[in-house]
Formats: C-alpha cells, structure tokens, sequence
C-alpha cells in the first residue's frame, strides 16, 4: 500500500468515525428524518464542488457509469437506514465495530473470489486480525452495560446523589411517571399525596418493584448486547461490502471519478427520502432544531469519508483498502468511550493493538 493510500485512508477513518458519532447522537429522535437532512445539507455543500470539477474537465462519466451512481444510491439508501436502526437500539461502540467489520469482511472475500485480487500471507494476516479486532471490540461484556441510567426509584431517593461515587458515568434519568401521577392526587399534610383506601396504599408500597421490574425490561432492550441491534449491525456489513464492491468497479473499470461516484448517493437520498421527512415533518423540525450540528458536521464528513476511500480504490486492491479502512473503529470506539460513557478500556486496548498490527502486516504485505 502507497504512502498516499495510507494518507487517505486515514483522513477518511477520523472523519467516517466522526459523523458515525453524530448518528448515533441524533438516532433516537428518527432515522429518516436525520437522514434526509444530512443528505440534503451534503447535496448543497457539494454543488460548488462538483461544479468546479465539472468545468475544469477533471469529470468525466459514461451512460453505464449514471447506472452506477443510482445503484449505490439504492444500496447506501438501505445502508444509512439499517446503520441509523441499530444506533437506536444499541450503543456505537457495539454497532460500528460488528458492522464495519462484516463488511470488511465480506468485501475482502469477494475481491478475491471474483475480482482476481490475490494479496500475499502477510496481507492475508493482516486482513484476519484486522477482523478479529473488530470481533474483540464488538463482543458483548458482562461488565460493561453502557451509559449508566437511572429510572425513577433511583432518582427520588435510593441513592443520594452525594453519596453516588464519580465514576459511575453519566446520569441520565427516565421521566418519573409516579410524580406525573401524583400531581392530582389529594395532598396530606406536607405534600405528600394521601393514599384512599387499602388497595392504594398496598400498590403504593409495590409501585418500586413494579417500577424497577420495569426498569429492567428497558434496560435489556436498550443493552448494547441487544440481538436487534447486532442483526442491523450484521446487515449493515453486507450493504457496505456491497457498495465497496460496486463502486470499486465504477470507479476502477468504468473510469468514473472518486468525487463524482461518492457524491452521487447524496442526491439520491435527498429524493428518496424527502416525502417520508415531510409526512413526518414536526419530527424533522425537531431534529433539525436538536441537532443541527450535527447535521451539518455529517453533510460535511460522509462525502469527505467516501470520497477519500474511493480515490484510494482507484489504485490499491479493494481487499486492502476494505479493511484497512477499518482503522476506524478504533476512533470510534475511542469517541464513543470519551463521549458517550462506553468503557472497557483493557478489552478496547487489546482489539487496537491487533487493528494497528493488521494494518501493518496489509501495508508490508
């Protein structure tokens, strides 16, 4: 692998980490309205770009390349709605490794099983530690659950707040329907709110078992261990060694340009997507209002991200590039662990060490 290959690729992974963590961010209030949104701002922004390089005559594209564009279209259409679903569910230091490191995978595969790409021993070992890595950073750990929450009963006085040690990770409470409840409800000396009758007072006494019994259903199904969210990881992988395969060769047989190639899945989803953000316009508006930063640092990064690995496909072998790209997951696990609360350092530590090894063994291979 060049020095310039490598340069790229790396560019590309910090800022393919980052807008990874502005999805996650952003996944809870719609996918695809945060979608749409990032498509269309990344549509703009680019315009002046592409105009450029259109005049300049550094653009050039054949009646089989429009085909092309509109079939990555489609399939990083269902790649962003498959990633954007499993950041819902699970945490980002679980989705991305599992699904970047499928796709890996499965790109690497077939750009030796039907592409002819033969790299040597070396560049075959790095390419498994590369993807065991990932495995190691995407397993599930007992002792690490995510972000702590806190529900209801915890919040009104389990555990003071003085005593609670720092190192829990951050505080982030559900709202506590007891009080919502309450605030009807006939007030005894004090303020506090009088039970009526026997049966009341007994389900006032069984509200916190209830409650926690509750809390730990919503806790398993928001774990980052989720199987709903391994399964969106998991087909996540597969549209993105679909897409790296198909523009591979749009890119490298068909001579259509990196920047166009990359660009084109853009205007696509800004189409696609625009009459599905309109029927669920206040949920778009409140997206746009929440989290237009990071809206407008995604519009800013995917087409970078992309663009960069596309140029590097352009002169190294996809079952290269495909996993060392995967660099990535390191930064985002990194991000998720500093900004979101994931820990298990040691393990995360361990999966880098074979990550930065594998790629390695690909550059001398």
């Amino acid at each position: 692998m060049s020095a310039t290959a490598i340069t790229f690729i790396l560019i590309a992974a910090v800022a393919h980490a980052s807008w990874n963590l502005f999805s996650k961010q952003a996944a809870q209030t719609g996918a695809i309205s945060f979608i749409w949104l990032a498509a269309t701002a990344a549509t703009l922004l680019y315009i002046p770009v592409i105009g450029v390089a259109w005049a300049g005559g550094w653009l050039h594209l054949t009646a089989l390349g429009w085909v092309f564009m509109a079939g990555t279209g489609v399939l990083e259409s269902a790649y962003f709605v498959f990633l954007q679903s499993g950041y819902r569910l699970g945490d980002l230091s679980l989705v991305y490794p599992v699904g970047r490191g499928t796709g890996a995978l499965l790109a690497a595969v077939a750009g030796i099983a039907f592409l002819g790409e033969r790299p040597g021993p070396v560049a075959i070992g790095g390419i498994i530690a590369i993807v065991a890595g990932i495995a190691l950073i995407g397993a599930p750990s007992p002792a690490s659950a995510g972000p702590r929450r806190c529900f209801p009963d915890e919040r009104r006085g389990a555990t003071p707040r003085r005593s609670r040690p720092a190192s829990a990770g951050p505080r982030r409470c559900f709202p506590d329907e007891r009080r919502r409840r309450d605030e009807g409800a006939p007030k005894e000396r004090g303020g506090k709110a009088a039970p009526s009758s026997g049966p009341e007072l007994a389900s006032k006494h069984s509200a916190p078992r209830s409650e926690e019994g509750k809390a730990a259903r919503i806790a398993a199904l928001r774990s980052p261990a989720s199987t709903a969210a391994i399964g969106f990881a998991v087909a996540t992988g597969v549209f993105i060694a679909s897409y790296t395969l198909w523009d591979r060769y749009a890119v490298a047989r068909l001579g259509t340009s990196a920047l166009l190639q990359g660009y084109a899945t853009f205007p696509f989803m800004a189409v696609v997507f625009a009459r599905p953000a309109w029927r669920a316009k206040d949920r778009t508006a409140l997206v746009w209002h929440r989290y237009r930063a990071q809206v407008a640092g995604a519009a800013v990064l995917m087409p970078l991200a992309y663009i960069l690995v596309l140029a590097a496909l352009a002169f190294t072998a996809v079952s290269v590039v495909a996993p060392a790209r995967e660099v990535s997951v390191l930064f985002g696990v990194l991000m998720g662990g500093r900004l979101l609360g994931e820990g298990s350092v040691g393990r995360r530590l361990t999966a880098a060490v074979a990550i930065a090894g594998g790629i390695i063994a690909i550059a001398v291979g």
